[in-house]
């Protein structure tokens, strides 16, 4: 079936980086509404639910950073089997640890993803795989059905956040204890991505190039790791995980509740995701990522301030609707702007700035969180983007790819 999603003039041997990513989409979509709530009936205050956020994010970047300084110096291959067992061991972590300290340090080292899109150290070794599988002319519709595919399977993922109090009422069993068995899956689900990787070919560039450093391509993807992390500092001030806790605290909702909401927005946005190569043919890269994601923002802003549920709904479900569009074009202009043996480097060098800069602001809006100012952290997150996407526009407006 997977092979059916595969574009006119790329390599089918990449079905499996598919299928995983269905998978692992499926896992960050329950586990990004459910890490507030487990943490919560731990007995973790706001704070703290930010400071294991920021660890996630900030663990992700220096793995990606290892990989963009070092992965040259092993398969393709071997990396992706490596993270895909570090997923298995983060689910069990995750299910069998209640103390802070040693569930702040897995969050560090291990795989979970407390946000919507991805961020994690699969990135950029998927990106560079499906980079060197397929021509320029299939590269944007490639990038966008990869990413269809796991914003579809997340949004799937949200609507199973609701498991737990199903099997509370279904059987009794205590709640902590059915939140600590979705834990248990999210590593079981590692498992299967493990297999998964197995069956990929050794070789991670169908044309025979060997990864490399960045050499060429230096100055560019300077440039742009740095726009993307004042993109990502913002999108941290609103990950799922702290999205759900605004929801959860500004207007009481339930946990399957939170779960249809995120359901319906990541179907929105995975939708979205299928007209972004079409708009980019007609507009370009640049332009459709900059001028779908200002209305976005517009509207995050827009719920910060509505004074009751029904609009801030509308408003939220609006920027899911555009906000994502420019995820495949964002990852088709970095692999068509830098040289073919750098894309490893470029795509681990251009997610490390955006993996720092978004760990750095979990924290921040829990505390704001905590504070009272429940609604500060959607509007800083409007504005920074706006920010990024003019900044973005006025730099590459002209670049030719």
């Amino acid at each position: 079936m997977f092979k059916k999603l595969i574009p006119h003039g790329a390599d089918v041997d990449i079905a499996p980086i598919f299928v995983a990513r269905a998978l692992r989409g499926f896992a960050d979509g329950f586990v990004a509404v459910l890490l507030p709530v487990y943490l919560l009936a731990i007995g973790f205050g706001g704070v703290e639910v930010g400071a294991i956020a920021t660890a996630t994010l900030l663990g992700s970047a220096c793995a990606t950073l290892a990989i963009g300084a070092w992965g040259h110096r092993w398969t393709g291959k071997a990396l992706t089997v490596a993270a895909a067992l570090l997923m298995v061991a983060t689910g069990l972590g995750f299910a069998s640890i209640q103390a802070f300290w040693p569930m702040l340090l897995v969050a560090f080292v291990g795989t979970l993803n407390p946000s919507s899109g991805d961020v994690s150290i699969f990135l950029p070794l998927e990106h560079a795989r499906l980079a060197a599988a397929s021509d320029s002319a299939a590269r944007t519709d490639l990038f966008a059905r990869y990413a269809l595919t796991g914003a579809l399977c997340a949004a799937i993922g949200s609507l199973a956040s609701g498991i737990p109090d199903r099997v509370v009422a279904a059987t009794g069993v205590e709640r902590l204890l059915a939140l600590r068995g979705m834990f248990m899956l999210y590593g079981i689900i590692g498992l299967a991505v493990w297999r998964l990787y197995g069956k990929l070919p050794n070789t991670g560039d169908s044309h025979g190039e060997k990864p490399a450093p960045l050499n060429q391509s230096r100055i560019v993807v300077i440039k742009l790791a740095a726009l993307f992390s004042v993109d990502s500092f913002a999108g941290g001030l609103v990950l799922n995980s702290l999205l759900s806790l605004w929801l959860f605290q500004r207007f009481g909702l339930s946990l399957a509740a939170t779960g249809a909401f995120f359901f319906a927005s990541g179907l929105l946005g995975a939708v979205s995701q299928l007209a972004a190569p079409q708009l980019a043919k007609r507009i370009g890269l640049v332009n459709t990522m900059v001028f779908t994601h200002i209305p976005a923002s517009l509207c995050l802003i827009g719920a910060a301030f509505a004074p009751y549920f029904e609009l801030a709904l509308v408003l939220l479900l609006v920027r899911a609707l555009v906000s994502s569009m420019d995820v495949p074009a964002r990852s088709a202009f970095v692999m068509s702007v830098v040289q073919p043996h750098e894309r490893a480097a470029a795509a681990s060098f251009t997610a490390v700035p955006r993996s720092l800069a978004s760990a750095l602001s979990p924290v921040l809006a829990g505390w704001l969180f905590q504070s009272g100012w429940a609604a500060a952290p959607l509007v800083a997150c409007g504005v920074l983007k706006i920010a990024y996407d003019l900044a973005l526009w006025r730099a590459f407006r002209l670049f030719k790819h």
